[in-house]
């Protein structure tokens, strides 16, 4: 079947902007919720044509989609086309009864949820709204409403964040019986405000980023869960493969279209990236034009790049059909005798060893 399975629709409307925070999004504007919805339905339709006839995944991302205001989400979740997962991001102090019942009733199955830390004073440094019994009542609105499919998103090397908050934050979270977890170091882009005020702390917690993420892998493992993507972790259930599958797509180098501001297409070996303007975006879909967009052309060696860089991050082997010439036979050879690759005649997986090594070791393989 032809077609990109994947879609991904951004809503970048948020209460707050974290001071962490680099991702395309917009404060407030709730006047404009409408008419991002319509522009959004409206290149849909133009682009509508990439997709295939039947999706594998939908994915809400931002920002805080649920932020946006309730009955413009569920009417851009009822316009959307169906997929196998549909995933909604959503902060914790945005989930409610009623907007647990109206994700399930638009037909929601997996909900993210951003709770980063159960620690009062580290969820002030990173500037959340959110406080651990809003992450905890975001979970039981989500359970009750029927969602047997939550993911929630841990922090780790925050400014005075230590060895043991790190050990009750993963305790907190297990609590809570989430079916996956995103654990994730924290990453403050050079020249921010959030940089500027910790500097100093960042730094020191730099040096601690590698014994935390043993923490984490060592912990999330004991307790059962599947460590399939560097810093993904799901729940092994009988007869249910909870990994993010629109996640395992972007890995996998699938097709994908993305609608809204700031959004990533790749279709075809080319790239697209929607402008982060959010007058121009409406602007010129009211218009019937397509959006501002950059483009960028992606060659074979580019594809089969980026192919080995996402495709070692996972658990599972990287098939080497079409993406030999990326690789660098003497660096291969090198981490093969150190133990951290191991191969086969047509597929590469990275051991244990050296998937706590990572991106060091996919660096070394690639040409």
């Amino acid at each position: 079947m032809s077609g990109a399975r994947h879609l991904y629709v951004h809503m970048p409307f948020c209460a707050h902007r974290c001071g962490y925070c680099d991702f395309v999004t917009v404060v407030g504007r709730e006047g404009q919720h409408r008419a991002y919805v319509d522009a959004l339905l409206r290149e849909l339709e133009q682009d509508r044509h990439v997709l295939a006839p039947a999706l594998d995944t939908v994915f809400l991302g931002g920002g805080t989609p649920t932020f946006t205001a309730l009955p413009e989400l569920v009417r851009l979740l009822d316009a959307l086309p169906g997929a196998e997962e549909v995933t909604v991001e959503a902060n914790p102090e945005t989930v409610t009864a009623v907007l647990a019942r109206a994700l399930r009733a638009a037909g929601v199955t997996r909900v993210s949820l951003g709770a980063q830390s159960f620690r009062p004073e580290l969820l002030q440094v990173l500037e959340r709204v959110a406080g651990p019994d809003d992450v905890r009542r975001a979970m039981h609105h989500l359970r009750d409403a029927g969602f047997d499919n939550i993911s929630l998103d841990l922090i780790y090397g925050i400014p005075g964040q230590s060895p043991a908050d790190l050990e009750a934050d993963l305790g907190d979270a297990l609590a809570l019986e989430p079916e996956h977890l995103s654990c994730y170091e924290l990453e403050a882009k050079p020249g921010t405000r959030f940089t500027h005020a910790w500097g100093e702390e960042l730094a020191r917690q730099a040096d601690a980023l590698e014994d935390y993420f043993e923490r984490v892998v060592a912990r999330l493992t004991g307790d059962g869960y599947r460590w399939y993507e560097t810093a993904n972790f799901c729940r092994t259930d009988a007869g249910r493969d909870l990994r993010s599958r629109h996640n395992l797509g972007y890995w996998l180098s699938h097709d994908y279209l993305g609608l809204g501001i700031g959004a990533v297409t790749t279709i075809d070996s080319v790239r697209r990236r929607n402008t982060p303007r959010l007058g121009g975006y409406i602007e010129a879909l009211a218009h019937g034009r397509a959006p501002e967009r950059e483009l960028e052309p992606l060659d074979e060696g580019v594809r089969a790049r980026e192919r080995v860089m996402l495709g070692l991050r996972l658990d599972e082997p990287l098939q080497l059909a079409g993406v030999r010439d990326a690789l660098d036979a003497a660096g291969l050879a090198r981490v093969e005798r150190l133990g951290l690759v191991a191969r086969s005649a047509d597929a590469l997986t990275l051991t244990e060893r050296g998937r706590f090594l990572g991106d060091a070791v996919t660096v070394e393989v690639l040409a």
